[in-house]
């Protein structure tokens, strides 16, 4: 189920909500997109990058034309994972893109912090969630110690992710995916 906390960005927390709604628009002060959208597609288990953009086919089309984009593709996170953790170390430093970020959560969910001024708003994004981050925002990511996600990411650029690093620490004043969905 989706959550947004807002802290202060030294760590006190302000405010909570599971109202997607209330989170939407909180989100759209800080000129983050939240969307619910149907993740209904039966996928086959280990269902790899071109099952899961097929499967979705007529949405990624739209948001591909809509906004320009020139590429898609899926990240897939189970606990076994050869990589898990150099990719969760990777997402879970500040950084910014020059592209804005688009994630579509077809399974699983995924912690995003989006640093905004003084504010730091956490969005628990679950299956049906599409979270659009605007370009050169800082913000981090978390998957959690035993990831469990697919989602697909579209991107403006060729290059697809790249990762342009503040070298701030203020992640690490606040939760981890695994202990802010424990709480």
């Amino acid at each position: 189920m989706s959550m947004l906390a807002i802290y202060r960005d030294d760590g006190e927390c302000l405010e909570q909500t599971r109202d997607v709604e209330t989170i939407a628009n909180q989100l759209h002060a800080a000129e983050v997109l939240f969307e619910r959208w149907r993740a209904d597609r039966q996928l086959k288990t280990g269902a790899g990058q071109e099952e899961i953009i097929a499967a979705y086919r007529g949405s990624v089309d739209r948001l591909m034309k809509h906004h320009n984009f020139k590429s898609a593709d899926v990240i897939s996170m189970t606990p076994d994972h050869p990589d898990k953790v150099a990719l969760r170390n990777k997402f879970l430093e500040e950084h910014t893109h020059s592209d804005f970020e688009v994630r579509f959560f077809v399974e699983g969910q995924g912690l995003f912090f989006i640093h905004s001024g003084d504010r730091v708003y956490a969005i628990l994004c679950a299956q049906g969630d599409l979270i659009s981050v605007p370009a050169n925002t800082p913000h981090w990511f978390d998957m959690g110690a035993a990831p469990q996600l697919k989602c697909i990411r579209l991107f403006t650029s060729p290059d697809g992710w790249v990762a342009n690093y503040t070298g701030s620490a203020i992640a690490k004043r606040f939760p981890t995916l695994d202990t802010f969905a424990a709480g």
